[in-house]
């Protein structure tokens, strides 16, 4: 599947059961999510949309009054809501991956699928997924990148936005989410870390750094993408690139 045509997979709940994000409202959660999708459609005006929310709202006819075209698949479940209380919002995005990629159709035809979290979009995916292998694609976090004195160590996988093929989440990430620890600070991002060390996966992390766009959920806020915190987050992934302990992690 080329990466011009792989489905976009954005993760929503218009309810949040994980009472620790700031933006509670389900309007404007609701509005951000459609946001987002017109915002993929002016980046990825080929490749199709699926919406999966889980607190079973159902997004089809607002999605049908949007300007613009391009298919946008949307699902809707209802997500175990005292286990997303316990474990956090990282355990409803795992289910809401797994339910989307047993029960859409665009996914399950393309075999692959690139997720971002709603109220999200990536402006410079088509950098990003040029490296596509048809396989997988990630973004690793390192700390002490600039520090002279401290050696470089990966701090986790930003979930926000990856591309995967079904087979690859199946095999190695479909159960990461189970295993958060929010009282340990342990979350999606540490899961899909350790799996990624645990693994050895290599050829797999994405180059240049993707510049997410929208409002995080836990703040409720618009990111802040300056050119200098672009410039510092390409060279972050030149040294760390350059560095021969991690120059086959990437694509």
């Amino acid at each position: 599947m080329s990466h011009t045509h792989i489905p976009i997979l954005l993760t929503s709940s218009v309810i949040a059961h994980d009472k620790g994000v700031r933006l509670q409202d389900p309007g404007e959660r609701e509005r951000l999510a459609l946001e987002s999708i017109q915002a993929w459609r002016r980046i990825a005006p080929h490749n199709p949309l699926v919406l999966c929310d889980g607190s079973g709202f159902d997004f089809q006819p607002h999605v049908a009054a949007l300007p613009g075209s391009g298919p946008v698949e949307c699902l809707n479940f209802q997500n175990d809501v005292q286990r997303v209380q316990q474990q956090g919002r990282g355990y409803g995005e795992g289910e809401i991956v797994r339910h989307a990629i047993e029960h859409s159709t665009l996914i399950q035809s393309a075999g692959s699928f690139a997720k971002c979290t709603s109220k999200l979009w990536v402006e410079n995916f088509r950098d990003c997924m040029q490296p596509w292998n048809g396989r997988l694609l990630i973004k690793g976090v390192f700390d002490h990148v600039f520090s002279p004195h401290r050696k470089t160590t990966l701090a986790y996988i930003d979930t926000r936005f990856y591309a995967m093929d079904v087979q690859t989440y199946r095999l190695h990430f479909l159960h990461a989410h189970e295993t958060i620890r929010v009282q340990d600070g342990y979350g999606l991002e540490e899961s899909f870390r350790d799996i990624f060390l645990k693994e050895r996966l290599q050829g797999c992390l994405m180059s240049p750094p993707p510049v997410i766009c929208g409002v995080g959920g836990g703040t409720g806020a618009y990111y802040k993408n300056t050119p200098l915190r672009q410039f510092k987050e390409r060279c972050r992934y030149r040294l760390v690139r350059g560095n021969p302990l991690f120059e086959r992690w990437f694509a």
